[in-house]
């Protein structure tokens, strides 16, 4: 038998690629945990990233193992890994956490029109609550986070807000791209792509292909999308299938449908929570197969506005509904 203990201890500094490590006996490692501060430690190293040592402590010191796993994140101030599992908001329940949150970021315009700015003012504002929107969605357990961005009905509007909107896309998918890396954000682009710049469409491509195996949370960006449209989509591929004798009419279900969908990119296809800000009530041709049972959530806050206790206020309201799918309370 044996005991597991962790310690926190930060890298040793690299110098032409190699690291300089010093050995030392197993039980000084144990004992300088007591001796020594994290700020002692950080002094001693440059490099900021932290190893987290796993100790076996066995019979002898000579039977100490150690294995290591990098932490991810740090306190600037101490360098002590920060939790990656922080507590829920108070009222917020674990077990009832959705899985999968959808969302219609509407309203930037209006948002930049009530301060007598541009347009533009408004979508950037956008781009930090949907960044925040992100990140708790991150701490807070959810799996998927699809939000709205562009639908095939705003392809109408004036051309210089369209082209902005185009660079405005390629230009944070290209800044946040690291941070999707270091949150472990998968990124997932649905809609028709074709009708995007094609500067866009090759960043979108490199965004996807590079963060294919985070798992923390899959980011969905709906852009150039219709709901009706996945739906005829389906049903056209489908169609292809019957006539190349791939599968019968009869063998049409909807599971088949579901897996022509464009959501077929995640796990969980179907959002449990719905929310729309700006305190417009409608889903505006935005997941229509996928909402059947979603529960919606209607905000009044414009999208920039949108923050963390509105959230928290959507995620309350989403737990204390009963989800019946169709059937009676037992």
């Amino acid at each position: 038998m044996y005991q597991m203990l962790s310690l926190q201890l930060p890298l040793p500094p690299t110098i032409n690629g190699f690291s300089y490590c010093y050995p030392k006996p197993a039980l000084w490692l144990l004992h300088d945990r007591y001796r020594s501060s994290s700020r002692n430690f950080s002094r001693a190293c440059s490099s900021s990233t932290l190893l987290k040592y796993c100790v076996h402590a066995c019979a002898t010191p000579s039977d100490v193992a150690f294995e290591r796993e990098e932490v991810k994140g740090t306190d600037s101030s101490t360098g002590i890994p920060v939790d990656e599992s922080p507590s829920l908001p108070a009222g917020l329940r674990p077990e009832l956490m959705p899985k999968h949150v959808a969302v219609i970021m509407d309203g930037n315009v209006r948002w930049a029109r009530q301060r007598k700015l541009p347009s533009s003012f408004g979508h950037e504002a956008g781009v930090r609550a949907l960044r925040e929107l992100t990140d708790l969605c991150g701490k807070w357990g959810i799996n998927v986070l699809t939000v709205f961005a562009f639908s095939t009905e705003n392809w109408i509007r004036p051309k210089v807000e369209v082209d902005f909107l185009m660079n405005l896309f390629e230009r944070v998918i290209k800044e946040d791209l690291n941070n999707f890396m270091r949150d472990d954000i998968r990124i997932s682009v649905i809609g028709d792509s074709t009708k995007l710049p094609v500067s866009l469409q090759k960043m979108i491509a490199e965004a996807q292909q590079i963060t294919r195996n985070n798992s923390r949370l899959q980011l969905i960006i709906a852009v150039s999308y219709s709901g009706q449209y996945d739906i005829v989509q389906a049903c056209r591929s489908i169609a292809d299938k019957v006539n190349e004798g791939l599968i019968q009419p009869n063998d049409i279900t909807e599971a088949v449908i579901e897996k022509e969908l464009e959501t077929n990119c995640t796990n969980f296809p179907h959002p449990d929570l719905f929310i729309r800000t700006s305190g417009e009530q409608r889903v505006s041709n935005f997941l229509l197969w996928q909402l059947a049972y979603t529960e919606l959530v209607f905000a009044q806050p414009l999208w920039p506005d949108f923050g963390k206790a509105d959230f928290v206020d959507a995620l309350c309201s989403f737990q204390q509904r009963r989800r019946r799918f169709g059937g009676r309370d037992s």
